[in-house]
């Protein structure tokens, strides 16, 4: 009887995962740029596309932002950890990216097979397919924090408004590649064209967050 028990509490254990689907979408990788290297025309604009391509896919009453932060001379910018809510998050096929805002920047679901694009599609990713895109737009450090005045290297793009001079932090999504393996902050960008973006292994995407 006790054996039986708790092989049917072990059964919808591991039966959960399904009910997943059921989940509304509230994380995903932008499945294209803005088409201006990291010029996405603020915060306000990255919004907008996250908004545009989350609608686009089917999702209805939320509010997305873009997971960005900003700098600010002298001062501090702000954070993309501030500007997300403060979670659950689930990707495109419901899985768990991260329970709350800790979570996500501890130990967070996000692998290749997670970190999908608002079309439940995987980004493309070192040992897949070419090219590789997984340098992720995100100016931010590891904890989601802006970068303080100390750094007085661009690494946001100017406030993702140039396709030009500058840089962007960028993590990566596959959690691989040389040096750092961070989702959110992984090294910084040779420039802020879409040319020099693509140098190192990106194309412009950033992360999305469902805020409500």
């Amino acid at each position: 009887m006790i054996t039986r028990l708790a092989a049917a509490i072990c059964a919808v254990g591991f039966a959960s995962p399904v009910f997943a689907q059921d989940v509304d979408m509230s994380f995903f990788i932008t499945s294209v740029g803005l088409g201006d290297g990291a010029n996405l025309g603020g915060l306000e604009g990255a919004d907008a596309h996250c908004q545009s391509l989350a609608e686009a896919a089917g999702s209805e009453g939320k509010i997305w932002h873009a997971y960005l932060s900003t700098q600010v001379a002298g001062g501090r910018g702000i954070s993309a950890r501030d500007r997300i809510g403060a979670g659950p998050w689930y990707n495109a096929k419901g899985e768990l990216i991260a329970a709350n805002i800790d979570q996500l920047h501890v130990l967070p679901n996000i692998y290749t097979t997670t970190a999908l694009d608002e079309n439940g599609e995987q980004i493309n990713h070192r040992g897949g397919d070419l090219p590789v895109e997984h340098d992720i737009l995100t100016g931010s450090q590891v904890d989601g924090t802006a970068f303080p005045p100390r750094v007085t290297e661009d690494r946001t793009c100017s406030n993702w408004t140039s396709n030009g001079e500058g840089s962007a932090m960028v993590g990566h999504h596959d959690r691989n590649g040389g040096g750092s393996i961070s989702w959110n902050a992984s090294h910084p960008s040779r420039g802020c064209s879409a040319e020099n973006l693509r140098s190192t292994g990106g194309n412009g995407y950033f992360y999305c967050f469902a805020v409500e």
